[in-house]
C-alpha cells in the first residue's frame, strides 16, 4: 500500500435485507491515523456501512478493500481472524462479558489470538491504566458504572493494537460528561497508536472529535469535506 493511500475503502456498495435497501451505492475511505465520523438519521444505513467495512456483513455488490486487498473475497474464517487482529470494536452498550473481570475482558482478544495469559493480562492492565480504570481490573462489569464500563470496552478494542477501530454510537448510553471523557480517551489512544477510527454517531458533539464527517442518507454516503 502506497503512502497516503486509503487503509480501508468501500466503492459503490449495495446491501439489501429482503426488499429493504440498506445501502444504495455507498462509497467511503479512511487512512491510517484518521478519525472519520459517519453520521445520519436512524435507518439511513450508517450501521450497515460499518458492518460491511468490518467484514461482518458481505455486500450484495461493490467492493471493500483493506490494505489494498479485497475484503469481500475472503472466507468467513479469514474475516473473523482479521477482526481479532486488525480490527477493534466499541459498541453502544460495551458488550463486556459479565462473568469475566474487567482485566479478563480486556485480555480476551489477545487470549483468543493465542497470547499466553500472563502476557495478555499484563498488556490488558497497561490499557486499563491508560484509560484511567486500572483500579477496576478485578471487578466485574456489573460492579462498575456505565462510563467506567465503556472505558473498559475501549481498552478491549485497542489491546491488540488494531489498524482500524469501529465505534458504533460509543457514547449513546452515557451522560454528556461521561461521553465527553470516553471520546477524549478513545481519540487520544487511537492517535497514540495511529489507528484509524470509523465513528458512527448521530451526535454533533461526538462527531466534533473526528477529522472529517461522512453523512449517510438513503443508503448513500456523502463526504462533507468534499462538499465544502
Amino acid at each position: 500500500m502506497t503512502a497516503g493511500a486509503p487503509l480501508l475503502e468501500a466503492a459503490d456498495v449495495h446491501k439489501s435485507y429482503g426488499p429493504t435497501a440498506a445501502l444504495s451505492g455507498a462509497s467511503f475511505s479512511i487512512r491510517a491515523g484518521e478519525i472519520v465520523a459517519v453520521m445520519g438519521p436512524s435507518g439511513s444505513g450508517k450501521s450497515s456501512l460499518l458492518h460491511c467495512l468490518a467484514g461482518i456483513v458481505v455486500p450484495d455488490s461493490g467492493s471493500i478493500t483493506y490494505e489494498g486487498a479485497e475484503l469481500t473475497g475472503l472466507s468467513d474464517a479469514r474475516r473473523s481472524a482479521l477482526r481479532r487482529s486488525d480490527f477493534g470494536f466499541v459498541f453502544q452498550f460495551g458488550q463486556l462479558v459479565p462473568e469475566l473481570t474487567c482485566l479478563e475482558n480486556v485480555a480476551l482478544p489477545l487470549r483468543l489470538g493465542g497470547t499466553r495469559r500472563k502476557a495478555a493480562e499484563a498488556t490488558a492492565l497497561e490499557w486499563l491504566e491508560r484509560l484511567e480504570v486500572g483500579d477496576l481490573s478485578r471487578k466485574r462489569p456489573g460492579e462498575i458504572s456505565g462510563g467506567q464500563g465503556q472505558r473498559v470496552a475501549v481498552a478491549r478494542a485497542l489491546v491488540t493494537s488494531p489498524r482500524v477501530v469501529f465505534a458504533d454510537e460509543p457514547t449513546g448510553a452515557l451522560d454528556s460528561l461521561n461521553g465527553e471523557r470516553v471520546m477524549q480517551l478513545l481519540t487520544d489512544a487511537a492517535r497514540f497508536t495511529d489507528a484509524a477510527v470509523v465513528l458512527v454517531t448521530h451526535e454533533t458533539r461526538v462527531a466534533a472529535y473526528s477529522d472529517r464527517e461522512v453523512v449517510v442518507r438513503d443508503g448513500v454516503a456523502r463526504d462533507m469535506a468534499a462538499v465544502r
